[in-house]
C-alpha cells in the first residue's frame, strides 16, 4: 500500500492511491448527507404514516443532528487512539445498523432512537473522510482533496429529494434507510481493502472532563436553538434553558480546554490565525447559505406548487454549477491560495441569492433556475476553499483535531442558520396572517375552488413576499461574510512548520 509520503511524490495531481482512498471516503460521505435530504422528504409521510404531528416527526432530523453533535467533539482523539482505518470503518457499520433498524421502525419513539444510532455513526464518517485524504495527499494537494470531498455534499441537495421522493412514491418510507445496506455494504468492502492501515498513537490520555462538558454541552445548546422554529420565539423556556445551559457547559469547556495539554479539541489551534480567519467566514457562510438551502425547496412546493420530486430536480441547477466550478477551484486554490477564489464564488452567491430577493408568486422558473445555477457556481468557489484555507497549514499530527473542529463548526452554523431562516419566515408569514400550511392548501383544487375570487392569487403573493424577505436576510449575512474573507491568503508559499518536520510543504498567505 502506497504510504502517505509515497502519495506525495507527484505533487501536480492526485495519483491513483490518493483516488482510491478517495472513492472510499466519497461513498461514506455520500451516504450520510444524503440519508440527511432523504429523510427530509419523507417527514410528511412519517406524520400520516404514525398518525402524529409535524412537529413530533420533525425529530426525526433533529435527533440526527444532536447524535451527531455529540459525536463529531470525541471522533478526533479516537482517530488518534485507535487509528482512521478502524474507526472509519466502525463509523461505517454503526450508520448501516442504524439504518437497518431504522426501516423496522414500530413506531415514531422507536424510529427517532434509532436515527440516533445512524448519527453517531454519520458524524464520524465526515471528519475522518477529511483526516484520511488529508493525510493520504499531502498539504500541497489539499485544495484539489477537498473538492473531492466536494462531490457528496453537491449530490446530497440535488439527490436526495429527487431519491427520496422516488423511494416512497414507487416503494415504501422504509425503503429511504434500506438503500442504505447495499451502499454500506461496498463502502465497508472497499474501506477494509484500500484504506492503508495506519498506526494509533495512544500516548495522549482521553480528556473525559472535556468530553463531559461540550458533547452534552454542543447536544443542549443546537436542541434550544432546533427548539426556535417549534415554539416561534428564543423567549421561550425550551429554547433559553438548555441553550443556556449548553452555552455555559462549551464556556467552561474553552476555559477547561486552554489550561489542558491534551484537551478534546485543542483550542490553541486558533493561535494560527489563517484558521481562525477561516473559521470566522466559514460560519458566517454556512449560517447564509445552510439557512437559505432550506427554503429552496420550501418556496417551490408551497408557492409554486410542485410536488417534491419536481421541486428536487429544480433545484439541480444549483449543483450542476458547483460541479463545473469546484473542481477548478480546487486546482486553482492550490496554486495561488484560496483568498482569490473566495473572493470570486462570493459575488456569485450575492447575484444568485439576491434574484430570490425578488421572488413573486409568478417569478419565471428559468430565471429562478439560472439564479441557483449561479449560486452554485458561486458556492464550488467557497465551500472546500475555506475548508482548504482552514487544513492547508496544519501538521500532520493536527489534521485529525483540525478536522474536527471545522466539522463542529460547520455543524453547529448549520442548525443555527437553519434555526435562523425558518424563524424569520415563520414570523414574515405570520405578520401577514399566513402559514406554511395554508399556503401550500392554496394548490389544492377542492380549498382553491371555495375561496373568494383573487383569493388565491393574494395569499401566494403575499407568501412571495415573506420568502423575499427572508431571502434578504440571507442576502445580507453573505455580504457580511466578505469582511473576514478578505483576510483569506492570497497567495501561496512555504510553511516552515511542515518543512522542518521534512514534509512536502505549502502554506498560504
Amino acid at each position: 500500500m502506497t504510504s502517505p509520503t509515497a502519495a506525495n511524490a507527484a505533487p501536480d495531481k492526485l495519483d491513483g492511491t490518493v483516488l482510491k482512498i478517495a472513492s472510499v471516503v466519497v461513498l461514506g460521505a455520500i451516504m450520510s448527507i444524503l440519508d440527511v435530504t432523504v429523510v427530509s422528504v419523507a417527514l410528511p409521510t412519517f406524520a400520516t404514516e404514525f398518525d402524529t404531528t409535524y412537529a413530533t416527526v420533525a425529530w426525526t432530523m433533529t435527533a440526527y443532528t444532536l447524535a451527531l453533535a455529540t459525536v463529531i467533539p470525541v471522533t478526533g482523539w479516537a482517530a488518534d487512539r485507535f487509528g482512521t482505518k478502524r474507526l472509519y470503518m466502525t463509523a461505517l457499520v454503526l450508520f448501516v445498523l442504524g439504518s437497518v433498524l431504522c426501516s423496522f421502525a414500530w413506531d415514531i419513539t422507536s424510529l427517532i432512537g434509532f436515527r440516533v444510532l445512524q448519527g453517531l455513526g454519520g458524524g464520524m464518517l465526515m471528519p475522518l473522510g477529511m483526516t484520511i485524504m488529508t493525510k493520504a495527499a499531502g498539504p500541497d494537494r489539499v485544495g484539489r482533496v477537498m473538492a473531492v470531498l466536494g462531490i457528496p455534499m453537491l449530490l446530497g441537495p440535488i439527490g436526495g429529494p429527487i431519491l427520496g421522493g422516488w423511494l416512497i412514491e414507487a416503494a415504501s418510507w422504509h425503503w429511504i434507510f434500506l438503500i442504505n445496506v447495499p451502499i454500506g455494504i461496498v463502502a465497508l468492502t472497499a474501506a477494509f481493502i484500500i484504506l492503508p492501515s495506519d498506526k494509533a498513537s495512544p500516548s495522549e490520555s482521553f480528556d473525559f472532563l472535556g468530553m463531559l462538558l461540550l458533547s452534552p454541552g454542543l447536544a443542549l445548546f443546537l436542541f434550544g436553538v432546533s427548539s426556535i422554529p417549534e415554539v416561534g420565539t428564543v423567549a421561550a423556556a425550551r429554547v433559553l434553558v438548555p441553550g443556556a445551559v449548553g452555552l455555559a457547559l462549551i464556556i467552561a469547556f474553552v476555559f477547561h480546554a486552554l489550561r489542558k495539554d491534551h484537551p478534546l479539541i485543542d483550542l490553541h489551534l486558533f493561535e494560527n490565525r489563517q484558521l481562525s480567519v477561516a473559521v470566522i467566514t466559514t460560519s458566517l457562510f454556512i449560517v447564509a447559505f445552510m439557512g437559505a438551502g432550506l427554503l429552496f425547496p420550501s418556496y417551490f412546493i408551497q408557492v409554486g406548487g410542485h410536488t417534491t420530486l419536481a421541486a428536487g430536480l429544480l433545484m439541480a441547477p444549483q449543483g450542476i454549477g458547483a460541479m463545473l466550478t469546484m473542481p477548478v477551484a480546487g486546482r486553482l486554490v492550490d496554486k495561488i491560495g484560496p483568498g482569490k477564489i473566495v473572493l470570486t464564488g462570493l459575488p456569485l452567491i450575492l447575484i444568485g441569492l439576491g434574484t430570490f430577493t425578488q421572488v413573486a408568486a409568478d417569478s419565471p422558473t428559468w430565471l429562478l433556475m439560472g439564479a441557483l445555477f449561479v449560486m452554485g457556481m458561486g458556492m464550488g468557489c467557497t465551500m472546500m476553499p475555506l475548508m482548504t484555507a482552514a487544513i492547508v497549514t496544519l501538521s500532520n499530527d493536527q489534521v485529525a483535531r483540525g478536522s474536527t473542529l471545522m466539522n463542529i463548526v460547520q455543524q453547529t452554523a448549520g442548525s443555527i442558520g437553519t434555526a435562523v431562516m425558518s424563524v424569520v419566515l415563520t414570523n414574515q408569514l405570520l405578520d401577514r396572517g399566513l402559514d406554511s400550511q395554508t399556503v401550500a392548501m392554496q394548490h389544492v383544487p377542492e380549498v382553491a375552488a371555495q375561496e373568494p375570487p383573487g383569493m388565491v392569487d393574494q395569499v401566494l403573493s403575499q407568501a412571495a413576499d415573506a420568502f423575499g424577505n427572508t431571502f434578504l436576510v440571507a442576502t445580507v449575512l453573505i455580504a457580511l461574510t466578505l469582511i473576514p474573507a478578505f483576510l483569506l491568503p492570497r497567495k501561496k508559499s512555504v510553511n516552515p512548520q511542515l518543512e522542518a518536520e521534512g514534509a512536502p510543504t505549502v502554506m498560504m498567505h
